[in-house]
């Protein structure tokens, strides 16, 4: 039996970045036999103070959420990730994994981290937020600059 069943891994779609992530994850799929679903957040656009323009922060969205699922697909196509594991949901990318994690009763969540530190630490950082809230296992992968432009 696995260590794992079910693995979820959060994309931010920046090409080069992600090429890291998702080819240690699959690599980690293949070594626990599991199932990895790929999942990418787009954060909702706020309109404070501008309810006329609400409407056209919504098609906004709908736009944005079109352009990732193509984006996604053509990222999980090139190696081989079906669709019905490929997911694209607005919202804020941790409570999206956790979402996801939850509802697929996912067992790891895999996020890329830059290890930024001082006052880009201090602005947020999704891998962070996700090591300190889930409910399930958390697996860091380092992106590193000389890997990768980013």
């Amino acid at each position: 039996m696995s260590i794992y069943r079910h693995l979820i891994l959060g994309l931010d779609l920046h090409p080069e970045c992600d090429l890291t992530v998702l080819t240690k994850a699959i690599a980690l799929a293949t070594l626990f036999d599991t199932q990895l679903t790929v999942v990418h957040a787009i954060e909702h656009m706020n309109a404070y103070g501008i309810g006329q323009a609400y409407p056209s922060l919504i098609n906004v969205e709908a736009e944005l959420l079109a352009i990732a699922k193509e984006e996604l697909a053509k990222v999980c196509t090139k190696v081989g990730i079906k669709s019905e594991n490929q997911v694209v949901e607005v919202g804020s990318p941790k409570i999206v994994l956790f979402h996801q994690a939850a509802q697929k009763n996912a067992d790891l969540i895999i996020v890329g981290s830059h290890g930024r530190h001082g006052l880009s630490l201090l602005l947020g950082s999704t891998a962070n937020s996700v090591i300190h809230n889930s409910q399930c296992d958390v697996m860091t992968i380092r992106i590193r600059d000389d890997d990768v432009i980013c």
